[in-house]
């Protein structure tokens, strides 16, 4: 009697520090991710709330670079609570959640590109920053970065494809849905690899030219000073999110090590503090980077916080 009490204390204790555990990571990794998410949503708010950020070039890169990452966010967010509450998903319905997450995930590296682009034209060619650097040219520039993310993604789901579905008992999943169990073939995973390096190479070699046309152009009589020094700094900027962008890039494969060395409990708790440390906080990051720091987004975006609430009512009873 007394061995089955204590092996049932034994279960309600292992099932209490499970819940504890659960709950605990739930509370870490959703309370900012909402709260983030609700930074992030009131600054799209603000980028369209007015006539000056709808028709200011940079500031609509700006609004596409946020509605991304807010969306991947958002996504990633899902995912991980999928994983923590132990569901699995259909083929179908996992692919299409990682495909958006990655069309997403590709577009911030492509938007830096741009963005960068636009500050170097600016500053270098100030006489015609106005002619190049247009309403027009600017949506388009956006049009042809959701292209070129939706054909890398097309490459991947037709290379998924090849995996022979019809060989599976049915189309549930036995793992956790993620980006590494949809990729299901040799090939998926070298072309996912080849494209990652590629596109950040190529972002990295984008921004740190201009940030060096930029230092050239600073040093000329022609260039204003101060344009040239902000358009630096907001280049470091670029770069910095940049690396943000492709911490996310080292997550997965860092998964793969990990499930090969240490055991399946560990890797649980290392699977969630590393989506909070590498793919959570550095999202979370870009709210604040650039709305925070922009000195015409900033007031704005603090009043539609209600941060200035209390002032307003000082100022009005005084």
């Amino acid at each position: 009697m007394s061995f089955v009490s204590l092996t049932q204390s034994n279960v309600s204790v292992e099932f209490d520090v499970g819940l504890l555990e659960r709950m605990t990571t739930f509370a870490l990794s959703t309370i900012p991710s909402c709260v983030f998410l609700f930074i992030n949503g009131t600054i799209l708010f603000t980028l369209r709330s007015k006539s000056v950020f709808r028709d200011t070039c940079r500031y609509i890169l700006l609004f596409n670079l946020l509605l991304a990452d807010t969306a991947q966010l958002a996504v990633c967010q899902v995912l991980f609570l999928l994983s923590v509450c132990r569901i699995t998903l259909t083929y179908p319905v996992c692919g299409a959640l990682t495909v958006f997450a990655n069309i997403t995930n590709v577009i911030s590296p492509l938007t830096l590109m741009v963005m960068s682009l636009e500050r170097c034209v600016a500053v270098c060619l100030p006489l015609r920053h106005a002619m190049i650097v247009t309403n027009r040219n600017t949506r388009l520039a956006i049009i042809a970065v959701w292209t070129l993310s939706s054909l890398h993604n097309i490459v991947r789901v037709i290379l998924l494809l090849d995996f022979p579905f019809e060989d599976l008992d049915s189309l549930q999943m036995k793992d956790l849905c993620s980006e590494i169990t949809m990729l299901l073939g040799s090939r998926s995973k070298v072309y996912d690899n080849a494209f990652t390096g590629f596109l950040f190479a190529s972002a990295a070699i984008v921004i740190i030219s201009s940030y060096v046309g930029v230092i050239i152009a600073a040093r000329s009589a022609s260039t204003g000073k101060a344009s040239a020094l902000k358009a630096r700094n907001t280049l470091v900027l670029h770069l910095v999110q940049l690396c943000l962008s492709l911490s996310s890039t080292i997550y997965n494969p860092m998964l793969i090590a990990l499930i090969k060395i240490v055991q399946t409990v560990v890797f649980i708790r290392l699977h969630k503090f590393l989506y909070v440390l590498i793919i959570l906080f550095p999202k979370c990051l870009s709210s604040l980077i650039y709305g925070l720091r922009d000195q015409t987004i900033r007031p704005i975006l603090l009043t539609h916080l209600g941060c200035q609430l209390k002032l307003k009512t000082v100022s009005v009873s005084g």
